[in-house]
């Protein structure tokens, strides 16, 4: 009975966090402001951050997060990767673009466009020289910089800004999206309304058995793994997000431990510098606890948050889901 009290006790205070969601948000809509030139905890592996942070700073069109963003969305943080257009390494350069354009940016007598240390900080020499390109057309010159590194300066002075090509005009706003999510803010984040669905959701599933790779689907018993409860949360209020905890990470800001509201998803690592080596996720409701699916042998449950391998969370967000690469 003290068993049952207590997790009666636990859903009402839920619930009542819930509805400060709503209230929250109605308050601070059009009032927030966030961004800035540094990075978020961990959103950038601990090898690339120095790198990240330094050349970032380039010029007043790039930022660190926004480089981050990119590089990112170019190759997942893979410094091996290749396209299909035979597009190379962290920052997917194509040979021919390398050639003019690839600088030695670790000073070693070589321009290596397989070493990161050279390409990023040719990513953004070449990022900051489209700035200068496009810097007398109207527009976000930041804006008009992405659209030139992905459909060419030339079309962008001929657009008089970002080109009407649905490419390039996906290229700018997924990036931009993403660049939230690399940023450490500024200000408190605005909750989102779709929280208290994700997490009545969660709450639904409470007591279903783990399964490792579980979605919830019927041939699985309904059972789920940890990012499959949280994907399935927030799919269940028109939020689509990646399949894995650590590319969960980037579909959104990251408030702070102190800042966190109901719906944030939080996150745990044994790597606390690095946001691809997350290996769990929960939806966090309010108190200290979260609810998350957390391991083999046990329940849907709630679980606290403040353990030694707490790595951060992500308030989610449509556009920030949306802007995720499909592959990283």
């Amino acid at each position: 009975m003290a068993v049952a009290a207590a997790v009666g006790g636990a859903l009402a205070f839920v619930m009542l966090l819930v509805v400060g969601v709503y209230i929250v948000a109605g308050n601070l809509v059009n009032s927030v402001t966030t961004g800035s030139r540094g990075l978020a905890k961990g959103a950038v592996p601990a090898a690339y951050k120095p790198l990240v942070q330094q050349w970032g700073n380039l010029c007043p069109a790039l930022s660190p997060a926004l480089l981050a963003a990119q590089l990112y969305q170019e190759s997942g943080w893979n410094p091996t990767v290749v396209s299909p257009a035979d597009a190379r390494g962290i920052a997917q350069f194509i040979p021919g673009t390398w050639a003019t354009h690839g600088i030695d940016g670790n000073g070693d007598g070589k321009r290596d466009i397989w070493d990161p240390a050279d390409a990023i900080p040719s990513a953004a020499s070449y990022d900051c020289e489209l700035a200068k390109y496009v810097k007398d057309v109207p527009g976000n010159v930041s804006d008009n910089m992405l659209a030139a590194y992905n459909a060419g300066a030339y079309r962008v002075i001929r657009s008089g800004g970002v080109p009407g090509i649905s490419e390039t005009q996906n290229y700018v706003k997924r990036i931009r999206s993403l660049e939230k999510s690399f940023a450490a803010p500024v200000r408190r984040l605005d909750p989102t309304r779709q929280a208290a669905g994700a997490i009545g959701f969660a709450q639904s599933k409470l007591g279903t058995p783990y399964l490792w790779g579980g979605n919830g689907t019927a041939d699985q018993g309904g059972r789920f793994d940890c990012s499959g409860l949280t994907k399935a949360a927030y799919e269940k209020v028109g939020i689509g997000l990646p399949r894995v905890a650590n590319d969960q990470y980037n579909a959104g800001a990251h408030p702070s431990r102190d800042q966190l509201l109901p719906g944030d998803l939080v996150f745990f690592s044994d790597d606390l510098t690095d946001s691809r080596a997350i290996r769990h996720v929960g939806i966090y409701v309010g108190g200290g606890y979260m609810i998350d699916a957390p391991r083999s042998g046990a329940v849907i449950r709630f679980d606290p948050v403040d353990t030694p391998d707490y790595f951060g969370a992500t308030r989610v967000t449509e556009d920030g889901a949306k802007a995720l690469p499909t592959a990283v």
